[in-house]
């Protein structure tokens, strides 16, 4: 039976990962005991903070590629003009990466990058 992939967070506990929660103990024997024999499955293992996640920034870059077709800029300079807006600076005033980013700059910049979107009538949603 096909299912939809499934967010499980699991813990290391004396060497060994452990769902975290109840929940999470609940999800993993479920969605395993309907697994098929043979089936492949892909695991993806991501540490838990509050850094920025991947498709956070997968999407960023995805938006602004998109943007800078649109408008003729190069990527790199409508990526400046997004982290400008947002505010994402290093203490030295450089412009941060957006892998240095945490989720709330990041979403800040995906907010910055959708409205300039809208603003030049090049929906991104």
């Amino acid at each position: 039976m096909k299912q939809l992939p499934k967010t499980i967070t699991f813990i290391m506990e004396n060497g060994v990962l452990t769902p975290k929660t109840s929940l999470d103990k609940y999800y993993h024997d479920n969605y395993l005991k309907n697994v098929e024999e043979g089936t492949v499955l892909q695991v993806t293992y991501e540490y838990k903070d509050d850094d920025g996640t991947y498709p956070q920034i997968s999407k960023l870059q995805a938006c602004t590629r998109e943007l800078s077709r649109f408008l003729g800029y190069t990527h790199e300079e409508v990526k400046d003009m997004i982290k400008k807006d947002s505010g994402l600076y290093n203490e030295d005033k450089s412009l941060k990466s957006f892998a240095e980013c945490s989720k709330e700059e990041l979403s800040r910049a995906i907010d910055a990058v959708i409205t300039l979107g809208e603003l030049v009538d090049y929906p991104l949603d």
